[in-house]
């Protein structure tokens, strides 16, 4: 949605986008009020319990050699460097903890446990990405230059191998966003030309990145290891693992958020002369939650609210569960989808449509019209109009044809603009 003609194209008015944005206004005034000691001790507790786990971690690898103390250690480790990652840096980056005034967790001096700069990643996330969520050709994390993930990304030989690249940014996730930030395509397709000012760019922020990227290895790989003396070679295994094991479910939850059935992708079309309830309202049909328990949203770093956060990226992520309460009733109330679902079932939607678009368009026995990862399409097709629920009277559904008398598209529709595209 968030399409610059939206009075075509949605069954709701330009009126009730701009009342739907208000409505949202009013969610971040109310955090934002009510933001106060209750936030800043949680977010202390978490960081002391993240740094209780590495020490630990680390403590329990002096013994590594034992297989026992090697799995304990793993497990330690990889649990801490996830809440580090997910729960404290990702979050802290966003900005949510800015009105502490405490440098300690301010998004202007984290550096997190990664190996990208902070820096960088606060450019291609906390900008493009949050800025331009889902647009193709604006958003670098709509499948990180490798994966093809929406049928508006032209199929090339080269899609053949989603399956393995997407295997392999898995296991190597933090390198991935790491040299993101690079732009390697524009490199390959020669745009960096020696003795401009591009390419004199370009080499800054791969210094950068490769600076960042030798403290990674030499703390984890040399440094503690050595440390741990006649364990040094299984202390190194266990950091291989525990970063595998952190890389592996980082990807998992934002692939979650991003990739499966329902999250719509968009063109550089949809957000021309986008108002702010236009933004608002494709981060909604953008985004995706994973359905859980307090576990659940604390190891993914609240991001099983994913919706919520792209609404509001630097609110405190400890208060998106009640943010969460109130964006389903305005979801409910505005006839719009609110994708969720658990993490197993998000993740295997992520990897079909991954798997499925590896292939060309002809050889996919559903077209973009009806196949399931358009679900908000095809959740409503057949429908010409709103359906009106004889009982309670209330209207639902998208509706999905061309309304008559307005002008015809010039151009192929996304699959979002055909979900809903009006009919009188």
């Amino acid at each position: 949605m968030a399409i610059s003609d939206v009075k075509e194209y949605a069954h709701l008015t330009e009126a009730d986008v701009e009342a739907l944005g208000a409505e949202f206004d009013a969610i971040r005034r109310d955090i934002e009020s009510s933001r106060g000691e209750r936030d800043a001790r949680y977010i202390r507790n978490v960081i002391r319990l993240q740094r209780a786990l590495e020490i630990s971690g680390r403590g329990v690898l002096f013994a590594s050699f034992l297989p026992p103390a090697w799995l304990a250690g793993v497990a330690l480790l990889s649990t801490s460097k996830i809440i580090e990652n997910m729960e404290i840096g990702h979050n802290a980056m966003h900005g949510q903890w800015d009105w502490m005034n405490d440098p300690e967790i301010h998004s202007s001096t984290w550096e997190w446990d990664n190996a990208g700069p902070a820096k960088h990643w606060k450019h291609t996330h906390n900008y493009l990405h949050h800025k331009y969520t889902n647009v193709l050709g604006m958003d670098d994390d709509i499948g990180y230059g490798l994966l093809r993930v929406t049928r508006d990304q032209r199929w090339k030989p080269f899609n053949l191998g989603n399956p393995i690249y997407n295997l392999v940014l898995q296991l190597l996730f933090e390198y991935g966003v790491a040299i993101q930030h690079m732009e390697l395509g524009k490199l390959a397709a020669g745009r960096f030309k020696p003795g401009t000012p591009e390419r004199a760019e370009f080499e800054r922020k791969r210094s950068e990145a490769l600076t960042k990227m030798g403290k990674q290895v030499l703390k984890d790989y040399v440094i503690f290891p050595a440390l741990t003396g006649p364990a040094f070679f299984s202390t190194l295994t266990a950091n291989l693992a525990a970063n595998a094991i952190r890389n592996v479910w980082s990807n998992a939850v934002i692939f979650c958020g991003h990739f499966p059935d329902g999250a719509e992708k968009f063109t550089k079309a949809d957000v021309d002369g986008e108002t702010k309830g236009q933004w608002y309202l494709r981060q909604m049909l953008g985004s995706a939650n994973i359905s859980g328990g307090p576990l659940t949203h604390f190891m993914t770093g609240n991001l099983s609210h994913q919706i919520e956060h792209h609404l509001f990226p630097d609110l405190p992520s400890n208060r998106y569960a009640e943010i969460a309460v109130r964006v389903r009733e305005l979801a409910e109330k505005y006839d719009l989808p609110y994708t969720t679902g658990s993490l197993p079932v998000q993740y295997f939607k992520a990897w079909r449509t991954i798997l499925k678009l590896s292939l060309p368009d002809k050889y996919l026995r559903d077209t973009a019209d009806d196949a399931p990862e358009t679900a908000s399409e095809r959740k409503f097709a057949g429908k010409t109009g709103p359906f009106i629920d004889p009982v309670t009277g209330k209207r639902h559904g998208l509706r999905t044809a061309l309304a008559s008398g307005r002008r015809r598209l010039t151009r192929r529709p996304a699959p979002v603009e055909r979900a809903l595209q009006l009919t009188k």
